[in-house]
């Protein structure tokens, strides 16, 4: 879009078919009020922005979520619960629509009241892959999709580098979930580390290939993160009027710790999942997220031969 649109200029054609045939459709430009401020200070800003869905999202603070396109099932679930919860703090979250962790994190962000950022290789009216028809409709409706590529482009593998420049720049920082040694998600790393912004890994089992990335990347001073804390803390003050801390109350101080079934059926012994889903009539699925995200706040500990118990004080009954 850089040789199509120059800054302040119309769009051509067919970029103005797609503004004028839709609802929400804008196009942002470098040089006029609307763009994202965060972004116009990175050193390759794009020139012009295709936006559809709420364009003042791309004016609050992000946390962007990137991660391996194959994703395991854990990373997976990681990815969602740590963008439900960053959601729940103020924040959205910024991805790339891709398969494994991106759409994971868009899911997350989307599981609440939140709202999530999908920045595409492609042009705004492709989804890709088409896998994503669905929640691309659902972040059309609750969040943003941008682009920086024309109206018709295809997907291009040497688009996607380039958009990872604007999933960080949109952000205060960048979380890599899962990243294998040779990773794209490590590219956005280290675009978000020339721009300033903060850069947090999750770490894996040494013999995970998909632990690899972000090994290194800690090994090359991004955060290590356990739970949500340990990136609010690394984070600037942000909008409404709370500090990052004072948006996230100590998670056995939140409502959602007091209520959630799983941990009000956990007891004082380590208990396994099969018994928990027995305990909740829950489903496998859903006692697994729950278990995950009473993890990532502190609240549960996994312990040998696949048992679960809990590292906080009992919720009140």
């Amino acid at each position: 879009m850089d040789k199509i649109l120059a800054a302040g200029e119309m769009p051509p054609r067919t970029d103005l078919d797609w503004l004028q045939n839709g609802q929400d459709r804008q196009a942002l430009f470098l040089d006029q009020p609307g763009y994202p401020p965060q972004l116009a200070h990175i050193a390759d800003p794009p020139l012009a922005l295709l936006v559809e869905g709420d364009a003042r999202l791309l004016l609050a603070p992000q946390i962007a979520i990137v991660g391996s396109r194959n994703a395991s099932p854990a990373g997976r679930e990681t990815a969602f619960a740590m963008a439900s919860a960053l959601t729940q703090c103020g924040l959205l979250v910024t991805s790339g629509l891709a398969e494994g962790v991106d759409g994971a994190a868009h899911r997350g962000a989307l599981s609440g009241p939140g709202q999530t950022i999908a920045v595409l290789g492609t042009g705004p009216d492709r989804v890709y892959p088409r896998q994503h028809l669905n929640l691309a409709q659902e972040i059309r409706q609750r969040g943003v999709l941008v682009s920086e590529q024309p109206v018709g482009m295809p997907p291009r593998s040497f688009n996607f580098p380039r958009r990872n420049r604007i999933i960080s720049g949109l952000s205060l920082g960048v979380l890599v979930v899962e990243a294998g040694a040779q990773s794209g998600s490590l590219i956005t790393a280290r675009l978000a580390a020339e721009q300033g912004r903060e850069v947090f890994a999750i770490p894996g089992g040494i013999h995970n290939p998909l632990a690899r990335g972000c090994h290194a990347l800690i090994r090359d001073g991004a955060k290590l993160v356990e739970n949500v804390s340990d990136i609010l803390e690394e984070l600037p003050p942000f909008e409404r009027g709370l500090s990052p801390l004072s948006a996230a109350p100590p998670a056995t101080d939140r409502p959602a710790a007091a209520t959630n079934p799983v941990l009000a059926n956990m007891g004082d012994s380590p208990v396994s999942l099969d018994l928990l889903v027995a305990r909740t009539g829950l489903t496998v699925a859903e006692v697994s997220t729950m278990l995950l995200t009473l993890q990532l706040d502190g609240l549960v500990t996994a312990l040998p031969g696949g048992l679960f118990g809990r590292c906080g004080p009992h919720p009140a009954r």
